[in-house]
């Protein structure tokens, strides 16, 4: 019999929030398929008690809490690791978010393999106090899990500064490839397939999306660009990319329907990453397994996940100068679009990520089954 893993720091299956979400329900539903118990703990909205289900193969736990934002996400991971706790199966966690409450599953000798995501606690928008907040717990949960998942090798370099290499694995995120997909989504938005670049992320400061706007709008293009998230003028950031698109930028708002977002990601010309920080991101890859060309930010983050097959900017100016180079090269765009998916399909499947995640859960167990051993002949 395979043994049980709980999944901790999501808000659950199924997956439609962030990068953590799919992961966890990707992992989560390979590990089923091979034959080890999964639960997973969904945060509920509300207050009641803790009930339980079962959703395509996995065990779910749904804890309600009656809290908004970050202090109901705090209080939630908390019911989780007192949940959890009751048992001694392996416990997969993503983020480090609230790791000083982890501290109870190392203390009671629960097997604990965490994902560190990225340097979470050095984002500017969380100002100083939860930076510090970040900051510490971050610390914590390099000290006390037993495995640590760096998602990008610069990740993982910057975690042997914070724990020792044997400890930390490098798996990285994954995504669905996208092969075909409708292209009513897209019309729907007043697009055409093949005519418009895309732009998914938070709109923050350190995603570049200013720089992304302004290159785009400083001529006309036979392209509009559509940039996902959602927008509110009373944001100064958010205001001011507002101002600088052209009529030739479209805001859809905020869009969470994945086949949507599929749809859109497939019948672009050109995906546009501005991320300036973290390890893997989720959005980059979903964008390769679409076979979308992309043009992203110059740092070593990106420059590893899209490889050569990327063109890359550091400003403004250099967006407007690659886009007027790009664009009416549809053979170009093509070759950068194919180089794509060839990188997406050699690192980051969910099957190969998946398995790795399998390999990792199953040398954490096996060193907690000869630890035992290991005192008794010590003693003997």
């Amino acid at each position: 019999m395979m043994p049980t893993v709980r999944i901790l720091g999501t808000h659950g299956v199924p997956g439609c929030l962030g990068g953590f979400e799919e992961a966890g329900e990707n992992v989560g539903k390979f590990l089923a398929g091979r034959g080890w118990e999964v639960v997973v703990y969904c945060q509920a909205e509300g207050s009641g008690p803790v009930t339980q289900d079962t959703w395509e193969g996995l065990q779910r736990v749904h804890i309600p809490v009656d809290l908004p934002g970050w202090r109901g996400t705090s209080m939630f991971d908390l019911l989780s690791v007192r949940h959890s706790s009751r048992y001694r199966d392996v416990c997969l966690v993503f983020g480090y978010n609230t790791g000083i409450f982890n501290t109870w599953q190392r203390l009671l000798r629960i097997p604990l393999v965490i994902n560190m995501d990225g340097i979470e606690w050095s984002r500017a928008r969380w100002g100083l106090f939860r930076q510090a907040i970040l900051y510490v717990n971050e610390r914590i949960s390099a000290l006390v899990g037993n495995r640590l998942i760096a998602d990008h090798p610069e990740i993982e370099v910057y975690l042997r500064t914070r724990a020792p290499a044997r400890k930390i694995t490098m798996i990285t995120y994954g995504a669905d490839e996208v092969l075909s997909a409708p292209s009513e989504p897209v019309r729907q938005l007043g697009l055409e397939p093949g005519r418009y670049l895309t732009l998914v992320c938070r709109p923050i400061p350190e995603n570049s999306i200013l720089e992304l706007v302004k290159g785009f709008s400083a001529r006309p293009r036979e392209h509009k660009l559509v940039v996902v998230g959602p927008y509110d003028r009373s944001d100064p950031y958010q205001a001011e990319v507002l101002a600088a698109a052209s009529d030739q930028v479209v805001f859809p708002g905020a869009i969470y329907d994945p086949d949507r977002l599929k749809a859109l990601r497939f019948h672009s010309a050109l995906y546009l990453h501005g991320h300036t920080v973290g390890g893997t991101n989720p959005s980059l890859v979903e964008a390769m397994a679409a076979g979308n060309a992309v043009m992203a930010h110059d740092n070593p983050y990106n420059r590893w996940v899209a490889a050569n097959g990327a063109v890359y900017f550091r400003t403004g100016e250099d967006v407007a100068r690659l886009l007027d180079e790009v664009l009416p090269d549809s053979a170009r765009l093509a070759r950068m679009g194919m180089a794509s998916r060839t990188r997406f399909r050699s690192d980051f499947t969910w099957e190969r990520i998946a398995g790795q995640y399998e390999e990792l859960l199953k040398q954490v167990l096996s060193d907690f089954e000869r630890r035992p051993m290991e005192k008794t002949r010590m003693k003997a």
